[in-house]
């Protein structure tokens, strides 16, 4: 995956907010309680301004001689060459003689005092709605996703690693999470407070407020030439991400056979490459976005001592008082803040909207063909005739595999498929399934094309037994319990009994109550073959189909197991991928594959007389065996 594409932020930010919509509501609230809590952190301040002029002009008002008049002391300092001072006193609201007033001062600071918790209210209020909001959007795109992993072909899962699919389904969707919940709030608060705050400065001082936004240009200079060079590095780490899940979780899937054919070194030095390869773009990620803040806080101080001095200047010349100064000093950390928290911020959005793209990667995925609308019902009964009609299909249209393929499985037959390895016999039973569509041709099921009916419909009617084993984590009743809605414990049991299931299960100690992982690591492989042919017994199905279904049983259970399912066949029609001749002699029909094509079809005994492709097989896996027991 290139590393160097650059992202559609804008299309792929505003797609990701399209996921709020549902949430309009809230989100009205949601700002409503962030405008009255930034309206009262902005109030505070100019309040408070009130207190330090009150505790100043207290202070100045001590030094004065009582029973003059402002003016009449204004007018002594100036006479006697204090101009300075003189200037000072102007712009206060001093009284000769009088100390601090300590009752007004006492309800000015009750009033910040109110201000500052019905601040906290609003906002714990709206902290709490914001969190609902995202993890109720969060909720629906987990849900989005999973629904789209439903309507994928399985042909998207061959192309795609699956360690980068459970990437994009869980580190993805969690950082959005994460990015979601740290900004949203943060975001409306930072903006409102912005607003508010340049209102108050510029009522205070238009000259201090002109000389603070001088700054916000250059602000938004930095922080977009940073932010340009730091996206494609987001790209790039979750791109890695995903391609070092995917190879750690191949590896530990397949770690029993890294270590019997001696792979550690190999696996742990890729790992160590892709490891590296991740290190270095988040590296340059992290460390480039990063420089936004510390390059924000060095022209917020900057700033800073700009407007310390200015506004110092004023207070000595009478123009302003302490008090507002102080606030403006309050109010320009308080604008910058916010725009400090806005740029930091845009670590996080590009991260998260970088990882959006991948998930919205995911859900642009062509998807398989819709069902018909109006779809065909299955025919009640199910008697169980397939019939490949002229069937043509391949996964590389530069290299045809099955080429106008053509033969009828009769109600109740036992139809065996044999053949060299990729010669099209594991194709056949996905084209039946629908994993794959035709190409040309059709597939019948008593005579009503399968196109024409739903996948859920049709599946429904076909019991399947793979190679590979899947069990789910939990009890050995819910494994094999997996196929049917509702079971009863003692139809179960007969299901296990069937299969040769009933006797190892009570050698365990908690029986069919014995919790099994998805890798069935406390069970052997031929256990859990049997757990997922009892699986296909308690569904009952219509059709069988069983691709090296006892592959992993040894020969003395493979007896056994071939009785049960020659009971379950009976009156079924089965499909029996092997590669294992001895499993398939009593067919009723053997077609014999070879590049996608039938070369022979017939029962055991015709196939052997006809001394053609199935007979080289028979004799290649038996007639040295046959010749010693002679």
């Amino acid at each position: 995956m290139p590393t160097e594409k650059s992202m559609d932020f804008r299309g792929s930010g505003a797609r990701l907010l399209g996921y709020l919509r549902p949430e309009r509501l809230q989100m009205t609230l949601t700002v409503v309680l962030a405008v009255l809590s930034v309206a009262l952190v902005v109030t505070g301040p100019k309040i408070l301004g009130e207190a330090t002029n009150i505790i100043f002009e207290g202070v100045i008002g001590r030094r004065l001689p009582p029973g003059v008049s402002k003016d009449e002391a204004i007018a002594g300092l100036r006479a006697n060459g204090e101009d300075t001072f003189a200037d000072l006193l102007s712009g206060t609201d001093v009284v000769p003689g009088q100390g601090v007033d300590f009752a007004r001062l006492r309800d000015v600071l009750m009033i910040v005092l109110a201000i500052y918790v019905g601040s906290f209210v609003f906002g714990w209020l709206q902290g709490r709605l914001t969190a609902g909001i995202v993890q109720r959007t969060v909720f629906r795109m987990r849900e989005s996703v999973e629904a789209k992993l439903q309507r994928l072909p399985l042909s998207y899962f061959d192309r795609q690693p699956r360690g980068e699919v459970l990437s994009r389904v869980t580190n993805d969707i969690d950082n959005i999470a994460q990015t979601l919940q740290q900004t949203l709030s943060q975001v409306i608060t930072s903006v409102l407070t912005v607003i508010g705050v340049l209102a108050m400065m510029f009522w205070i001082s238009p000259l201090l407020a002109l000389v603070a936004l001088v700054t916000v240009p250059l602000s938004v200079v930095v922080t977009a030439a940073i932010a340009k060079r730091s996206q494609p590095q987001f790209v790039a780490q979750w791109q890695r991400t995903g391609t070092l899940n995917a190879h750690i979780e191949e590896m530990y899937t397949g770690h029993a056979l890294v270590k019997v054919f001696g792979h550690q070194r190999e696996a742990i030095s890729t790992f160590q490459e892709e490891n590296g390869h991740l290190y270095e773009a988040s590296f340059r990620a992290q460390f480039i976005s990063g420089i936004i803040q510390p390059a924000l806080g060095f022209l917020s101080n900057l700033n800073y001592v700009i407007i310390a001095v200015i506004g110092g200047l004023r207070v000595a010349s009478g123009t302003m008082t302490l008090g507002d100064v102080q606030a403006f000093i309050q109010y320009s950390r308080q604008f910058t803040q916010p725009l400090t928290q806005i740029a930091s911020m845009m670590n996080l959005l590009q991260s998260g909207v970088a990882s959006g793209e991948r998930v919205f990667d995911l859900l642009d995925a062509e998807e398989q063909s819709p069902d018909p609308d109006p779809a065909t019902q299955v025919p009640t009964p199910v008697l169980g005739r397939v019939a490949f009609e002229d069937v043509s299909f391949s996964y590389d249209p530069e290299n045809p595999l099955i080429e106008h393929l053509s033969f009828v499985a009769e109600p109740g037959q036992t139809v065996a498929i044999v053949g060299p390895t990729g010669a099209g016999k594991t194709t056949l039973v996905n084209l039946l399934m629908r994993f794959y569509e035709v190409d040309s041709g059709r597939i019948t099921l008593d005579g009503v094309d399968t196109a024409t009916m739903t996948r859920d419909d049709l599946r429904s009617q076909i019991g399947m037994v793979l190679q590979d084993t899947w069990l789910i984590s939990g009890s050995i009743e819910e494994n094999i319990a997996y196929a049917a809605d509702e079971i009863t414990r003692e139809h179960l049991v007969e299901a296990a009994r069937a299969t040769h299931v009933d006797h190892f299960v009570r050698t365990l100690a908690e029986g069919y109550d014995t919790v099994i992982d998805d890798e069935g690591a406390n069970v052997s492989a031929g256990e859990k073959q049997l757990l997922t042919i009892a699986r296909a017994f308690v569904a009952d199905p219509a059709i069988l189909v069983l691709d090296e279904a006892t592959s992993s049983v040894d020969t003395r259970t493979e007896v056994l197991v071939q009785q049960a399912m020659n009971a379950l066949r009976a009156g079924r029609t089965s499909f029996v991928i092997a590669h294992r001749l001895s499993t398939i002699r009593d067919a009723d029909v053997i077609l014999v594959m070879e590049h996608g094509a039938i070369v022979e079809q017939g029962t055991h005994e015709d196939l052997l007389a006809a001394e053609g492709a199935y007979a080289r097989l028979y004799a290649s896996q038996f007639a040295d065996a046959a010749t010693a027991l002679d």
